[in-house]
This record gives structure tokens, sequence and C-alpha cells, in this order.
């Protein structure tokens, strides 16, 4: 059986939300939700890459595996290999985990296991889901992808991608499937290892989407499909959000 090991980088500092992996969600913190929705996937480990020893501590408390990275790390990427270089252990792959994604489903981890499972070569793989409305097709927040026949990612954009010349942009849903990017991240350790190794590239610096480097450098990374909505948290106002849908889902 494959060996998967999952990492959920969390930072302490945040523009917009302070703390933001120790926030309260309804009785558990939002790095203790994430961690426990990993839990549930194949993996065989799941592990805290954290900067700050108040995650470090908070993580180790309720049960959780975590280690202490730089604080210099500009990317999650780099923060993931560098508590993969501290395990002492070797995988298959490695899943980054966003640490904001308190309903990331064991399945959309399942699913990026299971494409290096199907295919050894497989150097890199995310998640896709289909777009549904004119907000999510033109939201600079909700970065859109195209496909090759494999279903390989050709580019990732902030700007909806084809641009359709023949259709005027309120009917571009009726005539295109278009597909946003779920951040949800597989590598092959070898793979991860020479990517921390890239600088920043052109098209990375232009769309401020790190995924463009590993493109523009060469790389394939393969994609899987879901169709579950995520919940990314970077505000006051999606802590909000994140309570309601607890609610709901405790009254169902």
């Amino acid at each position: 059986m494959l060996n998967a090991i999952g990492i959920i980088p969390a930072r302490y500092a945040s523009t917009r939300l302070p703390g933001k992996p120790l926030t309260d969600l309804g009785g558990k913190t939002m790095i203790q939700r994430v961690v426990e929705q990993a839990r549930l996937a194949r993996l065989s480990r799941v592990v805290v890459a954290t900067d700050d020893e108040r995650i470090l501590d908070h993580v180790r408390a309720f049960g959780g595996e975590a280690f202490l990275t730089s604080p210099d790390h500009p990317s999650g990427t780099d923060r993931v290999f560098d508590a993969y270089c501290q395990l002492d252990a070797s995988a298959d792959c490695i899943i980054n985990i966003q640490g904001d994604e308190p309903f990331i489903l064991p399945e959309q981890i399942n699913a990026l296991i299971a494409l290096f499972e199907a295919d050894p070569r497989t150097q890199l793989a995310t998640l896709v889901k289909p777009v549904e409305t004119r907000e999510e097709l033109f939201s600079p927040h909700m970065p859109k992808v195209v496909l090759d026949t494999r279903g390989q990612a050709l580019y990732f954009s902030r700007h909806p991608l084809p641009y359709q010349r023949n259709h005027p942009q309120e009917q571009w849903l009726q005539h295109h499937r278009y597909l946003r990017h779920i951040g949800l991240y597989a590598y092959r350790p070898d793979i991860l290892a020479e990517l921390t190794r890239l600088p920043p590239s052109p098209l990375e610096l232009a769309e401020s989407l790190e995924q463009l480097r590993w493109l523009e450098n060469g790389y394939h990374i393969q994609t899987a499909e879901t169709t579950a909505a995520t919940l990314g948290i970077d505000t006051p106002e999606d802590v909000v959000r994140a309570l309601d849908q607890l609610r709901i889902k405790n009254e169902g």
C-alpha cells in the first residue's frame, strides 16, 4: 500500500486574522478540526508544521503531532518540506493540507493519493472543482485552471480561462465547463525537494500563484476532480460562515 503522509502548514501571523490556527470553531480550534479531518483519510501520519510555539504546544496538547519550522519560509511548500525533513521517515507521497480548511473531506485527500497509486510517474497532484456561479468565475480569489486531455494542468489564472470571444460574459458558463483550483497539493518527496530550490518565476509573480512556478519549470501537475465545496478561513466573516456551517452540520 502506498505510504502517504499529511503535513499541515500553520502560521500564527495573519494580517486579516491573527492567530488563525487557534481560532475557536464551536469548541475546537481550527487546526484541531483540520487534523481530525485529515486523520480520517488514508494517511500513515498527520503532522502540523508551524513557526509558532503556541500552535506547537496546542497541537501536542490535543494529541496531535507537530514540528517547529523556520519562521522565514516564503511559502507553505517550504514549511512542509522542512517538517518532512524532521520526520526521520520516508513516504511515497506527501499531502500538503491547508491549515485553514476545517471542512476538508477525507475523500478529497484520498483522491490525490489514488493518482499516485494509479501512476507512479505522477510528480505533483492537486484538486479541481467545476465552477457553478458567475461569482466564482470572476472572483480573483478563486483561481481557475485549464487542463489537457490527460487531466494535467496547462495553466492557472485568477482570470477566467478560456476567454470566449464569441459570447458575452454573462453566457460564458453556458458555453464552457470551467474549473476552479482547490488548494490541496500532493508531491513525491524528491519532487518537493526540487520545488523548494526553484526561484520565483515571472508567471508566478504576475498572478501570485506559486503553482505557476512549477509549470514554468516543466513539472507536470495531475488533477483529480471534486464536487465538494471548500471553505477557507481568512477573515472574521469567514469564521461566522464556518460557525453557521458547523451549526447546520450538527443539526443535520
